[in-house]
C-alpha cells in the first residue's frame, strides 16, 4: 500500500481536524502518501481530491469543523452514483480508505464497498453519539460541553427571574447528549426519546420544587422527544399549570467551536488506528471505543446495533434532580 484515502461526510462536529491530521501524519510515518476527499461522497464522484502532508494539517487540531469540508449527496444514494464514486477512487491511485462519520455515512461506506475492493476502515462521529458498536464518537464530548456552558448562562437568567426554562438539545432518536448535559449542569428534569413524558408529572415534580424554596428551574429536552420538543412542551405546561416558561433552542452551536481534550485525543487516536488497520490489512471495519480502549469490529455495527441508555446515568440523574 502506498497510498490512502481521507474524507469526512456527514453533519460537521468538532474534533474532525484532530482526526485528519493523526491520519495524514501517520500514514506519512509508515511511508505513505495520503489524498484527501472534499465534500464527502459528492466530492469523490466528482473526483475532488487534494494531496495532504504535515504542512497542510499543521495547526488544525484545535479547530471545529473540518477542513477537507462536508457535503450529504443524494446522487450517492443511487446505484449510479456509486459506481461512480468507486470509479473516482480507483482512479486516483487510492488504495486504502478511511471514512469518518456517522452510522448514515458509514452505511455509505458498506455501499461503496459493493462496486470497490479497495479496504475501508470507519471512524466514528456523531453529535448524538448513537453509532453501534461503540462507547464514545468524535464530536459528542464537546457538545456535552458546549450545551453545559449554555444552560450554566441560562440559570443566571432563569434564577434571576424565578422562571422556568426548556433547553432543547439534538438528539433525533437518542438520549445519550441531553442525559449527560442535564446531570452535568444540574438540570431539574430530562425528556428523552428512549423515555415516557408525563406533563402533569413534570408539573407535580416542578410543584414539589417550589414548596420546598426552589424559584427557577431547567429541563433539558432531546428534539426527539415523544412530547414533540421544546415549544410543544411549553404549551402543555402552560395549559395546566401557572409557570411562566421560556425556550431556548442550542441548535447549531452544538456541532462547532474548539474542540474539547478528549475529542483531540479521542480523534487522533482513531485516526492512528485506522491507518494501521489498513496497514494491517483490515477492510470493512469500524474503529471503536470500548472499555477504555480502541478496537476493530465489523462495520455494519455502526448502524445495525442500538446501544441502550446507561440505566446507572438515568438513575443518577433522577435522584439528584429531587
Amino acid at each position: 500500500m502506498k497510498r490512502i484515502g481521507v474524507m469526512t461526510t456527514g453533519g460537521d462536529v468538532s474534533g474532525l481536524n484532530a482526526c485528519i491530521r493523526a491520519v495524514v501524519r501517520t500514514a506519512i510515518y509508515h511511508g505513505l502518501q495520503v489524498t484527501g476527499i472534499c465534500r464527502g461522497y459528492r466530492g469523490m464522484m466528482e473526483g475532488d481530491m487534494i494531496p495532504l502532508d504535515n504542512r497542510s494539517v499543521g495547526g488544525i487540531i484545535n479547530k471545529g469543523g473540518t477542513i477537507l469540508l462536508s457535503a450529504r449527496s443524494q446522487e450517492f444514494r443511487t446505484e449510479e452514483g456509486q459506481k461512480k464514486a468507486a470509479k473516482q477512487l480507483e482512479a486516483s491511485g487510492i488504495e486504502g480508505l478511511v471514512l469518518i462519520g456517522g452510522n448514515g455515512s458509514l452505511k455509505g461506506g458498506d455501499d461503496l464497498a459493493k462496486w470497490t475492493k479497495i479496504p475501508i476502515i470507519g471512524v466514528p462521529k456523531s453529535i448524538d453519539n448513537d453509532i453501534g458498536g461503540t462507547e464514545y464518537a468524535i464530536g459528542f464530548d464537546t457538545a456535552v460541553n458546549v450545551v453545559v456552558d449554555v444552560i450554566d448562562k441560562i440559570r443566571d437568567t432563569a434564577t434571576s427571574h424565578e422562571r422556568l426554562f426548556l433547553v432543547e438539545v439534538m438528539g433525533r432518536d437518542r438520549g445519550f447528549l441531553a442525559l449527560e448535559s442535564a446531570l452535568a449542569a444540574g438540570a431539574e428534569d430530562v425528556l428523552l426519546p428512549e423515555t415516557a413524558t408525563d406533563v402533569k408529572d413534570i408539573c407535580n415534580q416542578l410543584d414539589k420544587g417550589k414548596k420546598s424554596g426552589k424559584t427557577s428551574s431547567i429541563i433539558v429536552v432531546a428534539e426527539g422527544d415523544e412530547i414533540g420538543g421544546a415549544f410543544e412542551l411549553a404549551k402543555q405546561i402552560e395549559n395546566v399549570s401557572p409557570y411562566e416558561v421560556r425556550i431556548s433552542i442550542v441548535g447549531h452551536m452544538q456541532r462547532g467551536g474548539a474542540p474539547s481534550a478528549k475529542d483531540r485525543v479521542l480523534g487522533s487516536s482513531f485516526g492512528q488506528t485506522a491507518v494501521e488497520a489498513l496497514l494491517a490489512g483490515e477492510s470493512h471495519k469500524l474503529v471503536a471505543y470500548v472499555d477504555g480502549r480502541l478496537i476493530l469490529k465489523p462495520l455494519e455495527v455502526a448502524w445495525d446495533q442500538c446501544r441502550p441508555l446507561n440505566e446507572n446515568m438515568l438513575r443518577l440523574s433522577h435522584i439528584l434532580s429531587h
